[in-house]
């Protein structure tokens, strides 16, 4: 391997190694928060006590709206929203866009099925501990599965748009499976 190779290979291993984690952690109360939301291109008031009064909510945090990873992240979501609602859940993503931008995102990259939630001061970002290090106003790429009890179930952190999609769809069945004995 070449040294510039070599550099950059342990520039990337210490970059993924030092990645932000979650604080909040499994049994960790989730901060309850109301912010406007879009789905399908319309904006609405979201209100998480009152979605969870529904079931479980997978709340994920993506850091910018028509990124690459971020869009491709939308559109598996939007994908698996239906497997999802067919267990009780509901999927709200998260970033400090505008609503403005979220409306339109909402509609081309979520495909009108699930909301995208606006927190352009990054209270709520900053209230789960997802405020990426570099810039602690844009979220970092954290999923929450959130149970019925305003719990943390399920936390995960990660670069890997699609695993988030997959390990909270995981969660979910198992909250679900847990509920059912």
């Amino acid at each position: 391997m070449s040294p510039h190779l070599y550099t950059l290979a342990c520039a990337a291993a210490l970059f993924c190694t030092t990645a932000a984690h979650a604080a909040l952690k499994v049994g960790d109360a989730a901060p309850g928060f109301t912010t406007t939301a879009a789905v399908a291109g319309k904006a609405f008031d979201f209100d998480m006590a009152a979605a969870l009064r529904q079931g479980p909510v997978v709340l994920y945090f993506f850091p910018k709206a028509f990124t690459q990873g971020c869009t491709l992240e939308a559109h598996a979501f939007a994908e698996a929203t239906p497997r999802f609602a067919a267990m009780g859940a509901r999927v709200v993503g998260m970033s400090h866009d505008d609503i403005d931008t979220l409306k339109r995102f909402s509609s081309e990259a979520c495909r009108d099925q699930f909301a995208v939630a606006s927190d352009p001061q990054a209270r709520t970002i900053k209230a789960y501990d997802a405020a990426a290090a570099a810039n602690p106003q844009r979220a970092d790429r954290i999923s929450y599965v959130i149970g019925q009890d305003g719990k943390v179930r399920f936390a995960h952190v990660g670069s890997d748009p699609l695993e988030h999609v997959r390990q909270t769809e995981a969660a979910v069945r198992q909250l679900q499976q847990g509920a059912g004995r």
